[in-house]
């Protein structure tokens, strides 16, 4: 049984992605809930305590299922499966990443730990690209710095597909992650070798079916 903190987060979840960050308030939780605004306030003193619980929630998720679909030994596989669990995460919190810009540049706590988590994020990927290559599933780099741009690519993609998505569609659902995470696996394909694409189609096909 989910306690009033847990209750609160999700709900306030609920209303941030069907309302936006601008239309939702501390009482409209409350009132959502059937609770006093005075009880809301116990658990959080402030709206941005409750878009940082949900921000942190977010980090947590993403991590545990980076870490989850790394432990394949399969390195194209690992590639297919965080695409899709990232992006199916970064759907599930889609008020952040709608009003990224907004929460970025309003709460010092979540930018703190946003650049942060970028450092060790990009290491994470360079250090996969590593393997890749060690393995002969992708090339070496040619230009300077070829790989660390390519991360960055990939990282302002996955922060600001679901804005692109609700632009484009009107009306953003799970069908888009499936193209969205085809994407994100595509801006790694040209870097491919031989044997590396060879293994991405084997992986895709089976997705597919």
């Amino acid at each position: 049984m989910k306690n009033t903190k847990e209750i609160i987060l999700d709900t306030a979840l609920e209303l941030f992605n069907s309302r936006g960050l601008a239309k939702v308030k501390l009482r409209t939780i409350a009132n959502e809930i059937g609770i006093s605004q005075g009880n809301l306030n116990y658990h959080f003193k402030k709206r941005e305590d409750v878009i940082e619980a949900l921000y942190f929630r977010l980090v947590e998720s993403i991590s545990h299922n980076m870490s989850k679909n790394s432990e394949s030994t399969n390195f194209i596989k690992v590639l297919f499966g965080m695409s899709k669990s990232v992006m199916l995460d970064l759907y599930t919190y889609r008020f952040i990443m709608l009003d990224f810009v907004q929460v970025m540049r309003e709460n010092e706590k979540i930018n703190k730990h946003f650049q942060e988590l970028k450092t060790q994020r990009e290491k994470q990927f360079l250090a996969f690209f590593d393997i890749l290559i060690n393995t002969g599933l992708m090339r070496n780099e040619v230009l300077p710095n070829e790989y660390k741009n390519l991360y960055i690519r990939l990282q302002i993609l996955g922060d600001f597909w679901i804005s692109s998505a609700e632009i484009d569609k009107k009306k953003l659902t799970k069908a888009s992650i499936a193209m969205y995470a085809e994407i994100m696996n595509q801006t790694i394909y040209p870097y491919l070798t031989k044997k590396g694409r060879k293994e991405y189609h084997l992986i895709e096909r089976v997705i597919k079916i």
